[in-house]
């Protein structure tokens, strides 16, 4: 299945909530082209058919260091709205970085999967629902 059949209705229904983040001020100030890909996002998810209204940025954590993961308010705002059903994907530019730790990443990746949540980035849509075993990194 291509990734983007996995996108449903279901998905489109909900928001697209698009995850930008950089660790520190001087990233923030020196890395613009990585910061302005992550809000690129957004016109990823109208191409894939969400409607603009249904996209949202979350970038809350523009600048804060993972290091103390419970500073980072816009993460923890993404996966409150992802327990709650509301949203149909998260947008990341690598999926495998939206959290700091092996532990917040489980949890948002148990989260989607319960929620039917797709995680989209450059390499595909994922869908926790299907398989779980392409999460397993070294």
């Amino acid at each position: 299945m291509s990734g983007l059949q996995k996108i449903t209705s279901s998905h489109r229904s909900r928001q697209a909530l698009i995850y930008v983040r950089q660790s520190t001020l001087l990233q923030t100030r020196e890395n613009t082209e990585s910061t302005a890909r992550q809000y690129g996002l957004a016109d990823r998810a109208r191409e894939l058919g969400w409607a603009p209204c249904d996209i949202e940025v979350v970038d809350a954590d523009l600048g804060v260091s993972g290091r103390f993961s419970g500073m980072r308010a816009g993460f923890q705002q993404l996966v409150s709205r992802v327990c709650l059903g509301k949203v149909g994907a998260v947008f990341g530019l690598e999926v495998s970085r939206l959290a700091r730790s092996s532990a917040e990443f489980g949890r948002l990746l148990e989260f989607a999967r319960l929620t039917d949540t797709l995680l989209i980035d450059g390499d595909g849509v994922y869908d926790l629902g299907i398989s779980t075993t392409a999460w397993c990194w070294a």
